[in-house]
């Protein structure tokens, strides 16, 4: 149980008065159980074909259609979510374990430590990185769990400087607090300051920045799947499903506008669940 009293209580107290951002998390939800569900009760096999006729317009019982092969849109829809919203939560924890670690050595450490980090990172900001990771989808396994491996990284590589700076600013604050100086003079590790007293009071910042990574990288995903460098075939990302779909838009509309739909809703949501949670976990705000 939540107490009230307590920050985190009083967060969830802003947050639920904020309608839009609780139906966002609301269809959240929604999206996200649906395509855990329909893994064991799908509407259909989504690499199954379902229809002698190809492709068919939505009906009743297939309210999305079927595409060019007569599989289930809703079905592959479905599929593709869990596989796009797989890449975005594990490439942002790759995204946040790199941003943490730099942001709160350079804080930590301060010095000619802070210089060499932040000097890289400035670098990084200045190379086109979407180029970067082209690259290394390009020349790199497209096959079995290697593919899927190489997509995280490379999508979570490019994703942790923004988090690296915003975690060194908190540190830069939070290190001169009194807690942080009675910590040093009892003799506490640098490691342990960091991890037990330093970090916990960064979670706001670091929630908030992880909740507006996630849609980017999904954006990102879907832009690699949409030039067929994505997630490898037969499985199908909403931004392969996009791809495949844009190609005979004017022909089979429907094969676009499904995972079109359901890919911006969610993004959309994903991007105002953050914004109401940053309001939520701002202090500031009564």
């Amino acid at each position: 149980m939540i107490d009230i009293d307590s920050p985190l209580g009083r967060a969830w107290r802003r947050f639920r008065r904020d309608r839009l951002g609780l139906a966002a998390l609301l269809l959240l939800g929604l999206v996200c159980s649906a395509g855990t569900i329909t893994i064991w009760i799908g509407p259909a096999d989504p690499h199954a074909r379902v229809t002698r006729e190809t492709p068919r317009a939505p009906t009743w019982d297939r309210w999305m259609g079927t595409d060019l092969l007569g599989r289930d849109v809703a079905a592959r829809v479905l599929a593709g979510g869990r596989i796009s919203l797989l890449v975005g939560l594990v490439a942002t924890a790759v995204a946040l374990l790199i941003g943490v670690t730099v942001g709160a050595t350079a804080g930590y450490a301060g010095g000619r430590v802070d210089g060499v980090l932040m000097r890289g990172v400035d670098i990084l900001y200045g190379m086109p990185y979407l180029l970067f990771v082209l690259v290394l989808m390009a020349f790199t396994p497209r096959t079995g769990m290697k593919a899927y491996v190489n997509l995280f990284l490379a999508l979570g590589a490019v994703q942790w400087l923004t988090m690296a700076r915003i975690v060194r600013s908190q540190v830069l604050v939070l290190k001169q607090q009194e807690f942080v100086l009675a910590a040093r003079a009892l003799g506490v590790s640098p490691f342990r300051i960091v991890f037990r007293h330093l970090l916990p009071n960064c979670t706001g910042a670091i929630v908030v920045c992880a909740t507006i990574t996630i849609p980017q990288v999904m954006l990102e995903e879907a832009f690699l799947s949409f030039l067929g460098l994505g997630v490898p075939p037969p499985a199908a990302s909403w931004g392969t499903l996009v791809n495949e779909g844009w190609q005979v838009a004017e022909l089979y509309p429907w094969m676009f506008l499904g995972p079109a739909g359901v890919m911006t809703a969610t993004l959309l949501s994903l991007n105002v669940a953050g914004d109401a949670l940053r309001d939520a976990l701002d202090p500031k705000r009564s």
